[in-house]
């Protein structure tokens, strides 16, 4: 019987997120709630003949692609998934299956941006550092920023960025944006300013990325931007890790130079527990939760299944 893995489900939620009956008829399925380190990743993984991959949770380097001979094919929860080295892949005999979801499905952009306002809200008001005191019998001891009349600065005025932009006319901010390709008729019709990414971070309380990481916007905010900004405003994360110079970013928060940052995704994930970010009290620090809502994560392990199943059907 094939022997398959399910890689990253973390919350457990495969099996109720997606019917995956037919498939545990035909295979063994095996279903990893933790994250399986680099070093250990070619011994947990050389018995299974097909993998499973939830986003871009866990990458699939040349390096370990070759030493994995009994591995047949990768099948990933979507199309846009790059952690995959799909030319030694190719070299290796492994099919890599693109995620297509059940028909009808679609992810919504509400879920990130739901959560980059949680954020904004949790790291303005202090709100995470305040009830850490409390539990250590302390009261009060921050002040925190009004929003209403205050300037959010958006880059990248995608489906997440437009629908955060949308949501800031609820607490009466001033929205500007920037993108690469941003044109004045699409910062129009979403009801915001069109500005050059020096002004959008000279002039925003609160700055939040949402950009996707690639060649050009890695390294996108660096020491110049993050120097640019006030010194009483803030910068969110809920895109990519590297899109921000980390060691720029640390630098500035130690020393005061921004407010704070609310940051949910990194350099280096899961992130380790003596990160420096961890030590930050003007640090709000998650562990990639923008989208991991019961929609997306519906739609994710529904797609990983609907892949599977038909491939196991096609491969019979």
């Amino acid at each position: 019987m094939l022997k398959i893995a399910v890689l990253d489900d973390y919350a457990n939620a495969s099996l109720s997120c997606a019917d995956w009956s037919d498939i545990e008829r035909r295979a063994d399925v095996t279903i990893f709630n933790r994250y399986i380190a680099e070093e250990d990743l070619v011994a947990t993984l050389a018995p299974f003949d097909i993998i499973c991959l939830l986003r871009e949770r866990t990458a699939m380097p040349a390096a370990i692609l070759r030493q994995l001979p009994q591995l047949k094919a990768i099948i990933l929860s979507d199309a846009y998934i790059r952690v995959v080295d799909r030319d030694a892949a190719a070299a290796c005999g492994i099919a890599i299956v693109d995620g297509q979801p059940p028909e009808g499905a679609t992810i919504s952009p509400h879920d990130t941006a739901e959560f980059v306002w949680g954020l904004i809200i949790a790291t303005v008001r202090h709100i995470p550092q305040e009830v850490a005191r409390l539990r250590q019998g302390q009261w009060q001891q921050t002040l925190g920023m009004s929003l209403a009349g205050r300037t959010l600065g958006i880059a990248g005025l995608g489906r997440t960025g437009a629908k955060v932009a949308e949501y800031a006319r609820a607490f009466d901010m001033k929205v500007i944006a920037w993108s690469a390709n941003l044109t004045e008729e699409t910062a129009a019709r979403h009801g915001v300013e069109r500005v050059d990414k020096d002004m959008l971070f000279r002039r925003s309380d609160v700055v939040t990325i949402h950009y996707a990481l690639g060649d050009r916007s890695r390294g996108l905010v660096g020491a110049r931007e993050i120097d640019a900004m006030k010194p009483t405003a803030y910068l969110i994360n809920t895109s990519r890790g590297p899109i921000v110079d980390e060691q720029a970013l640390l630098s500035a928060l130690r020393e005061k130079r921004i407010a704070g940052a609310a940051l949910d995704v990194f350099d280096r994930e899961p992130l380790p527990g003596e990160h420096p970010f961890l030590a930050l009290d003007n640090v709000v620090a998650t562990p990639h939760l923008g989208f991991v809502t019961d929609r997306t994560m519906g739609f994710y392990h529904a797609s990983i299944a609907s892949t599977l199943g038909n491939y196991l059907r096609q491969t019979a």
